[in-house]
């Protein structure tokens, strides 16, 4: 849901949209606006937690044993409110005997029902509230809390609860049946218990009823203040007038807009949200699907995004549609080396990581009356990942989103290829372009940034841009989990304890993954060196080595990576910005001076700075296929170019004082003819398909990816867009393609 303030930017675009469609607006614009307001009366803001008494509840809610009734009596303390404790002040008074006299008296479905009653007949305002914990499996008196209420969830860990019952003697809860066991009927519980929060209070393993109650007033505090989380332009020049107001955006409003106004990338106006050691150690047990969860909720306000509809996505987003159930699987390679293996998704690589949740972010932030046009730029896995991923929105929200992905028409793999144009689907659309990936981007940023084509296609097609490159926070923020995720894999495997430091080895061209470890970092995973590895165009080593961006004399090189096949690095800026305390006006000269001057040179002291947790170097084209040839011959692993990359690096940069984690960005498969080139095997000349079968028999690890050997039996060639390397060409197939996907709703 979003708060008012939120709805202000949405309500405009709507609007806009609306104008001058043909449509019945006297209909479309009251039900947005009767949204928004009914949204507005949810997200009332209190002025302060003491605020409380005489209006909303705080209620708690967990498992037996997670100490609601006890963390309830100190929030009472410290707010001067009542409390009440459902078991002892509703359930014992309204039945006249003790809970579990009548669950032994009535059994567990009628228990069920008459608890369910007995909270329907209840009310109170301004109150601290303890739920049982079967409270939550009754939706009737569940729905009755929360219309005054804010539910927090206290999430113990489960070991904890199991301890904390048997120390406690208690040795049957509601629904409990003969042969189940107390761990089997938790972790079924908490089901109810994510359908119905407002917001979760973690409680790590050791922490004192005092310290989760703090945790629970500060949860509290932050759902109320719906606006303390906003976003700026990396290139927002801050006020000389301390009392002058700032523009800011939401984080549902940077998701919808992808790129700022002023032709910088949203980043956070406040720093990354942190967890403390004993979190972090409560998440080493965790699956990934909870390791994201927990992390996203800090980084998402509520407000923006329900914490329950997050848990939602992210379970739709992590589902059957990974090959391997721990979605992102950390393996060891050799030595103090270890694989993050990235391309388990349904395209096989690690931009499925992100955007398999990034659409349902996206399609739940923007307004229900307008349509949405996606630009992507891709290097060759972008496309397909985005084309697959908004392909798995429901009917009526890819009725109102559409995708077009623009590729290096022969700057990527053959299999690339086939894949970005064999993922075409009902809303999403492949354009090949007659140039480079640099060109694809900067052309996605000049159409953003033109205000007439854009105004054109909302008033004319109801149509608004939006991006899904990982200049779309949206996109970006999901990478986070895998790199916290990794290192925690190997805490639970044992490879290290936990608070040793890791570094991390990345394959990058556009700098948006190992940002995203930057991030882990800042929440508070130990990484100790971040190793940038690039291939033959190394513009970001170089930069890193010297603090020069230079990109005058350099024309892109095709290679065996082409991912990474990148001259002009989006993501840099964002890092730059965070590393020089968010000067939008460097921002704006830097970035500015490469537009118009193709270079920029960053000071001595932000040189250091950089210095400070970066190294990088480069690996030639030979050094990378002897790489996979090494690699296989020693280990029996297969790496894929662009892992390949990053393992001649790490060898070179790494100072064998601890782990270093290497990011396999993709599935060899996708780049048969460089492996089988690699492997020194004959028959290089064979279709793409044909080469893939072959190396999916040599019995290798990573096992074969069966998604992509599902596209390899896609007999059929789907036609393509071929556009020439033209701003207004692109200009042109963006509208006509806005014209025969949206206009035709509102003709009639």
């Amino acid at each position: 849901m979003l708060h008012f303030k939120r709805c202000q930017l949405l309500k405009q675009i709507a609007q806009k949209c609306l104008s001058r469609i043909h449509v019945k607006t006297d209909k479309h614009p009251q039900l947005f606006l009767s949204r928004t307001f009914a949204l507005a009366e949810l997200r009332k803001s209190w002025h302060s937690i003491y605020s409380l008494v005489g209006d909303k509840n705080i209620i708690l809610m967990g498992p037996p044993g997670a100490g609601k009734t006890t963390v309830g009596r100190i929030i009472g303390q410290k707010l001067g409110c009542c409390v009440i404790d459902v078991d002892d002040d509703i359930l014992e008074k309204t039945w006249n005997m003790s809970v579990s006299e009548k669950l032994q008296d009535v059994g567990n479905e009628q228990f069920l029902e008459e608890e369910g009653k007995a909270v329907l007949n209840f009310s109170a305002s301004g109150s601290v509230i303890s739920l049982t914990g079967s409270n939550p499996m009754h939706d009737a008196s569940m729905w009755h809390l929360k219309k005054n209420g804010i539910i927090v969830y206290l999430d113990v860990p489960l070991l904890d609860i199991v301890s904390r019952l048997k120390l406690m003697k208690t040795d049957r809860i509601v629904g409990q049946n003969s042969g189940t066991s107390m761990k089997d009927l938790l972790k079924f519980r908490r089901q109810y218990y994510k359908k119905w929060y407002d917001t979760r209070v973690f409680c790590e393993s050791g922490a004192s009823p005092e310290e989760v109650a703090n945790k629970v007033l500060s949860a509290v505090k932050r759902y109320q203040d719906v606006d303390s989380e906003t976003f700026i332009s990396t290139r927002h020049i801050w006020p000389k007038d301390c009392e002058q107001k700032i523009p800011t955006k939401f984080f549902s409003e940077a998701v919808i807009e992808g790129l700022a106004s002023d032709g910088g990338l949203f980043v956070p106006e406040k720093e990354f949200p942190k967890l403390n050691c004993g979190e972090w150690k409560s998440l080493v047990g965790a699956t990934y699907i909870e390791r994201a969860q927990i992390l996203l909720e800090k980084c998402i306000h509520p407000a923006d995004i329900p914490a329950a509809k997050l848990g939602e996505m992210i379970e739709t987003a992590y589902g059957e549609n990974f090959t391997c159930s721990k979605i992102a699987p950390v393996r060891h390679l050799s030595g103090n080396q270890f694989i993050l293996e990235l391309f388990h998704g349904p395209t096989g690589s690690f931009k499925d990581l992100s955007l398999q949740l990034m659409p349902h972010l996206f399609a739940h932030c923007i307004p229900p009356s307008c349509n949405f046009m996606i630009l992507v730029a891709t290097s060759g896995d972008t496309g397909s990942a985005v084309l697959n991923g908004f392909s798995r929105l429901n009917k009526n929200d890819k009725q109102r989103i559409a995708v077009a992905t623009f590729f290096p028409e022969d700057g990527v793999s053959d299999f690339q290829k086939a894949q970005i144009i064999g993922s075409q689907n009902e809303n999403g659309w492949a354009v090949g372009v007659k140039s480079d990936f640099d060109f694809c981007q900067t052309s996605i940023k000049r159409i953003f940034q033109d205000s007439d084509f854009t105004g054109f296609l909302a008033v004319e097609y109801g149509t608004v841009l939006s991006s899904a490159n990982s200049i779309n926070w949206g996109r970006l923020l999901p990478q986070v989990v895998y790199h916290a995720s990794a290192y925690l894999d190997l805490v639970s495997q044992g490879f290290i304890s936990f608070g040793s430091p890791v570094d991390v080895c990345i394959p990058t061209g556009n700098f948006g993954n190992i940002l995203a470890a930057v991030y882990a970092k800042t929440m508070g995973v130990p990484i100790r060196k971040f190793i940038c590895a690039s291939n033959q165009n190394h513009v970001l080593t170089d930069f890193i080595k010297t603090g020069h961006y230079d990109i005058r004399e350099r024309k892109l090189a095709r290679t065996f990576s082409p991912a990474i096949d990148i001259l002009k690095s989006s993501n840099l800026e964002r890092h730059l910005h965070l590393m020089a305390n968010k000067d939008g006006q460097l921002m704006r000269r830097l970035f500015n001076q490469l537009e118009e001057e193709h270079h920029f040179q960053i000071e001595k002291i932000l040189v250091e700075k950089l210095q400070q947790d970066f190294v990088a170097d480069w690996c030639s084209e030979g050094e990378c296929l002897a790489a996979i040839h090494s690699t296989y011959n020693t280990s029996g692993y297969i790496l894929d170019p662009h892992t390949a990359i990053a393992k001649v690096v790490a060898d070179r940069m790494q100072d064998k004082t601890c782990p270093v984690i290497v990011s396999s960005t993709a599935h060899y498969s996708k780049f048969a003819p460089a492996i089988m080139q690699a492997l020194k095997i004959r028959e290089i000349n064979q279709t793409s398909s044909s080469q893939v079968y072959l190396l999916s028999s040599y019995n290798a690890l990573p096992p074969p990816h069966e998604a992509l050997l599902e596209r390899t039996k896609q007999q059929e060639k789907m036609e393509h867009q071929v556009c020439v390397a033209d701003v207004n060409v692109l200009k042109n197939y963006v509208e006509k393609l806005a014209q025969n996907q949206f206009i035709g709703k509102f003709s009639e």
